[in-house]
This record gives structure tokens, sequence and C-alpha cells, in this order.
């Protein structure tokens, strides 16, 4: 019995990304899962931009660069003969990827962390924290943000297996993540 039907990916169509898309899919392949690829335009981010912007102008360039973002993703499954569906949603990156989990009936989302730490997670936040923090669904966090890591996802497109760099799961099915002492997210347990 396998252990996963569907993954969720969330992409942001960068080459750091890719990390993640292509562990996401390597682990379809291996448990005879389905992928689900959503890319989130984040209308909150550009509520602020004053009225002599047009939205229509920003709305098709980032519509366009979600195509082709999951155009890539599509890309990589075919490598892999694993079956992927694509989305593009609006809203905010997190919630939107919690929401889409649970309502698509996915059992795992793989998704990429730049692995900040210390003052840079307090004054960035992130989007994977909160998905970890958030999600009933497992969530499994891939590290990327290096190009050491960019450059493995490039040589997991063409390659059968596992795509390099470090990876950790956390979440379960309570949506609660593993914390260290000092209350930052664990990256060595898998749970659900």
């Amino acid at each position: 019995m396998p252990l996963y039907d569907r993954i969720l990916v969330p992409t942001d169509g960068s080459s750091e990304g890719e990390l993640a898309v292509c562990h996401a899919l390597d682990l379809a392949a291996v448990h005879g899962a389905s992928v689900r690829a959503i890319y989130v335009v984040d209308t909150a981010r550009y509520a602020g931009m004053p009225m002599e912007t047009t939205w229509e102008g920003v709305g098709d360039l980032l519509y366009d660069d979600a195509e082709a973002a999951l155009e890539t993703v599509c890309e990589f499954a075919a490598d892999r003969d694993v079956d992927v569906e694509t989305a593009v949603v609006e809203g905010s990156p997190s919630r939107e990827i919690i929401t889409h989990a649970e309502e698509t009936g996915c059992d795992l989302v793989v998704m990429g962390t730049h692995g900040r730490g210390g003052i840079d997670r307090l004054l960035l936040g992130s989007v994977a924290e909160k998905v970890v923090r958030g999600s009933s669904v497992p969530v499994l966090t891939v590290r990327i943000g290096d190009e050491e890591a960019a450059a493995s996802a490039a040589e997991s497109a063409s390659a059968s297996g596992a795509a390099g760099g470090e990876e950790s799961a956390t979440a379960g099915g309570t949506g609660a993540a593993g914390t260290d002492a000092d209350g930052s997210v664990s990256d060595a347990t898998e749970t659900g």
C-alpha cells in the first residue's frame, strides 16, 4: 500500500524552488502518487499600489510567470512519468496552500524553505513555516536557497531517484510542528 496518493507542491517558478518540485515528483514516482502543483499569486502584496498603476498589466505579468512555472513542473513530471494537475490561485500564499491541500484531498505538501533562522525568521517570516504550523496535512520541507541546491535541482530533472539537498519533514495530523527550545521549527522529525 503506497504511503502517498496525492502530493501538493507549491511553486514560485524560481530555479531554487525546482529542488522542492523535483523532490515532490520523485516521491510521487516512488509511491505511484499524483501531484497537484499550484502557483499562488500574492494579491495582498499588490493591494497598496498607486492607482495609476494598472492591475491588468501587473496581473498579466504575474499570470504569465505562473503559467511558465507550472509548465516547468509539467515538463519535469513528464520525465518521471508522473501525473500532474496544475492550478493558479490568488490570495495569501500560506493560507491558499493550506486550503488547497485540505480541499483537494492531498496527503502531503512538499515545499521549499530558505532555511532562515534567528532574526531573519522573526523579521521576514516564512510561508513554509506558516504552512507547517497551520496545516492539518503533513508537510515535508526541502531546504533551498543556495547555488548548490539549485544545481542539484537541475541535475535531478534528468536523473531518477531522490533530488539532492537537505530535507526535513514536519507537521502532522494536528497541524502542530516540532519546535526547538527557542521556539524555532524543528527540521528533524517526520510525523503524520
